[in-house]
């Protein structure tokens, strides 16, 4: 069954998306088939989902709602990938907790139950010289999409990767099949060069002329990647993944402050001006749930064979 929904902005959001849900309805004609499954590293999985109509709509920064099971929450993933040939998308999940483990642990041949995209706005692309793209952990996958469309558009594009370890560092091969330059930065110095990511950044900023950067990852690491930039003085956008609920604006979960303005992360963003970001708000909002979050996993783990 596939459901179309247009929603229309209302006098406080001054919005409009179309997006459509695709929902397995019977055992023997399963939608949102896994195609394919592979371990980035041993918490990070990529999927790639049967995605018809999905995949003809997305573009890069975009993201979609995703339920496991009927007993699922909603987590809100970025398209990482689509092929618009094979008519599928590419997720990237972290286990972190009861719902994003049961994802994780699903193999081709499996289904997952619904799918809610393409929601957010677009990534605005345009030739402006050179982009520096940072992602920091799994924060590489959403940025992998909008580096490869800001080099494809004609831009010098420097990439600076950021891992605590070189177990956890994902995509650095797919990145450097179109990167100018890659610079990869771990916290324990395994792999590349010793540091935080703002270290390698930095060494950029005070070499040469860059006219943006892209910030995704942990909101820590946009935070200080932030400060850096305004610095600088280089404009700056990061893409945020707050806590969500309908993805449409109407439950108010995933607000933001953003200039001294309420936002909503998944109709007003998910990109916003870097520099604009109440990061230590957001940060509490997000652990705001924390405590919930340990309870169910650890009944997750208890019901585990």
């Amino acid at each position: 069954m596939i459901e179309k929904n247009a929603v229309a902005g209302h006098d406080k959001l001054h919005f409009k998306t179309q997006f459509v849900t695709v929902r397995q309805t019977w055992e023997d004609d399963p939608m949102n088939k896994i195609v394919a499954k592979e371990m980035l590293s041993e918490n990070v999985v990529k999927l790639v989902v049967e995605a018809p109509q999905i995949s003809q709509k997305q573009s890069p920064g975009q993201f979609v709602i995703v339920r496991t099971d009927d007993r699922g929450e909603r987590i809100p993933l970025t398209i990482a990938d689509a092929d618009k040939e094979k008519m599928t998308i590419t997720l990237i999940i972290q286990k972190v907790g009861t719902s994003s483990h049961k994802m994780a642990n699903l193999d081709p041949g499996d289904s997952l139950l619904d799918i809610s995209g393409p929601l957010g706005k677009p990534t605005h692309i345009e030739k402006v010289g050179t982009v520096v793209a940072c992602g920091g952990g799994v924060g590489i996958a959403p940025l992998y999409p909008i580096a490869r469309a800001f080099k494809e558009i004609g831009n010098k594009l420097i990439t600076v990767l950021g891992a605590r370890n070189r177990e956890l560092l994902i995509l650095e091969k797919e990145m450097a099949v179109f990167a100018d330059e890659m610079i990869v930065m771990t916290d324990d110095g395994s792999y590349g060069e010793k540091g935080l990511i703002t270290v390698g950044i930095e060494k950029v900023l005070l070499r040469e002329p860059v006219h943006l950067a892209v910030a995704i990852g942990p909101a820590v690491m946009m935070k200080f990647v932030a400060l850096l930039t305004k610095k600088y003085d280089i404009p700056t956008i990061a893409s945020l993944n707050t806590i969500m609920v309908d993805g449409t604006g109407m439950c108010g979960a995933c607000r933001v402050t953003v200039g001294g303005k309420t936002k909503f992360v998944c109709v007003d963003g998910p990109e916003f001006d870097a520099h604009e970001i109440d990061y230590d708000e957001m940060l509490k909002r997000l652990n705001t749930y924390k405590k919930e979050e340990q309870v169910s996993y650890d009944g997750y783990l208890k019901s585990l064979p």
